[in-house]
C-alpha cells in the first residue's frame, strides 16, 4: 500500500527529473516536469507514485498496476506498460530506497526540548538537537547537531554522539561513544555490563570489572530491543555503516568491521571479531575468541564454533560449508528413506 501520511512525511509533489537525481536513475525525455507525490507497491501505486520492480516473477504485476513511474533494471524495460514511466536503474531496490528517502523523509528534529526532560547542567546539547518528555541526559553527555532523543530514553554521563544521531523512546545508553548519523531503536540497550565472572572452589560467581566502552562508527543502526554489552577490557566496536535487527545481542569485546548485518535474534559471544561486510542471519550464535573473516555468509539457525575463513558460506550446527551441508542434508534424507523403505519391505514379508 502507499505510505500512510498520518504516519510518514510526504515530501511531494516534486517533479521527476529531482526525484531521478536522486535515485541515480535514467528518465525519457520529457519526462522530468512531471509530479509525483510518493511510493508505493505495484499492486497499490496510483498515477501520483512510483513503484519498483526487482526480479521477473513480479512481471505479471507490472501489467496489472496503475504506478505512474516504475524503478526498473534494463533487461525488464520491454515490459513497462504503455503510459507507465520507465525509470531504468541496474540496482533497483537500491535506487527506489534513496527516491522513497527523498519523497518520504524521516522527521527531522525540531529543536525542542520538552519541559518534563531532564538535561544534566555539564551536558553539551548541539544545535538543533530535540528531546523529547522524560528523556534524561545526564551530566557531562555530548550531543551533537540536530539529534533526536525520544520519550524516556535514558543518556549516562559523558556518553557522546555525534550529529545527527536519533535515540528513540525507552533507550539506554551507558559507556558509549558514537559518531554521526547513529540510529538506536526504541528499547535498545547500549552499554550495559558484560557477562564475566571468576568462579570460586565454593561456586560463587565474582563479577569481573567491565571496564571498557562500546564505540559505534558512523551510520550505524540498532534495532528495537537489541543488547551490546560493553568491553571488559578492551571496547565493543561496531565499524561504520553495520546494521543490527531487533534482538540481537553482542557480548563485551565483540568488534565487527564495516558494514556488517546482523539478523534478529543473533547472538555473538564475547571477544569475537567479525570482518568487513559479513552478514549473520536470524538466530545465528557464534562462540567466543571466534574470528570471521571478510564477506563470509552465516546461514539461519547456524552455531558458528570455530574460525571462519573470509568469503566462506556457511550453514548448519556445527556451522559447515554450504555445499558440503546440502551433501549431508542430501545423505541424512536418503538414510532416512532406505530405513522407512526397508520397514515397509519387512512388514509386507510378515
Amino acid at each position: 500500500m502507499a505510505a500512510d501520511s498520518r504516519f510518514h512525511a510526504v515530501a511531494g509533489p516534486l517533479p521527476l527529473a529531482r526525484i531521478a537525481q536522486a535515485g541515480e536513475v535514467t528518465v525519457p525525455e520529457g519526462a522530468g516536469d512531471r509530479l509525483f507525490r510518493g511510493v508505493a507497491t505495484l499492486q497499490a501505486a496510483g498515477p501520483e507514485e512510483i513503484s519498483f520492480l526487482d526480479a521477473r516473477r513480479w512481471l505479471p504485476g507490472l501489467k496489472e498496476s496503475r504506478a505512474g513511474a516504475v524503478v526498473i533494471a534494463p533487461e525488464n524495460l520491454h515490459a513497462v506498460p504503455d503510459g507507465m514511466i520507465p525509470l531504468v536503474s541496474p540496482m533497483p531496490v537500491l535506487a527506489f530506497a534513496r527516491i522513497a528517502a527523498l519523497l518520504h523523509p524521516p522527521p527531522a528534529p525540531d529543536g525542542t526540548r520538552h519541559p518534563t526532560a531532564v538535561v544534566g547542567e555539564g551536558a553539551l546539547i548541539g544545535e538543533g538537537c530535540e528531546i523529547g518528555p522524560y528523556a534524561v541526559v545526564e551530566d557531562g553527555a555530548v550531543l551533537g547537531p540536530r539529534c533526536i532523543v525520544g520519550p524516556y530514553a535514558h543518556i549516562g554521563r559523558n556518553v557522546v554522539f555525534g550529529a545527527e544521531c536519533r535515540i528513540l523512546s525507552h533507550v539506554t545508553v551507558t559507556h558509549c561513544i558514537a559518531g554521526d548519523r547513529v540510529t538506536l531503536n526504541p528499547g535498545c540497550r547500549i552499554g550495559s555490563e558484560g557477562f564475566g565472572f571468576a568462579t570460586t572452589p565454593r561456586g560463587e560467581h565474582v563479577t569481573v570489572p567491565q571496564l571498557g566502552r562500546v564505540i559505534l562508527g558512523d551510520g550505524v543502526e540498532v534495532g528495537a530491543n537489541a543488547c551490546i554489552d560493553r568491553g571488559s577490557g578492551n571496547d565493543t566496536v561496531l565499524g561504520p555503516g553495520t546494521r543490527l535487527d531487533n534482538l540481537v545481542m553482542l557480548g563485551h569485546n565483540v568488534r565487527t568491521g564495516r558494514g556488517n548485518v546482523i539478523v534478529a535474534q543473533a547472538g555473538i559471544a564475547g571477544s569475537t571479531a567479525l570482518g568487513d561486510y559479513v552478514v549473520v542471519a536470524a538466530q545465528v550464535g557464534i562462540n567466543g575468541h571466534v574470528t570471521i573473516g571478510d564477506k563470509v555468509r552465516i546461514g539461519a539457525q547456524a552455531g558458528v564454533m570455530s574460525d571462519v575463513p573470509a568469503g566462506m558460506e556457511v550453514v548448519g550446527t556445527p556451522a559447515i560449508p554450504v555445499r558440503e551441508a546440502m551433501r549431508s542434508f542430501a545423505a541424512m534424507r536418503k538414510l532416512g528413506q532406505s530405513k522407512a523403505a526397508k520397514a515397509a519391505q519387512e512388514k509386507t514379508s510378515d
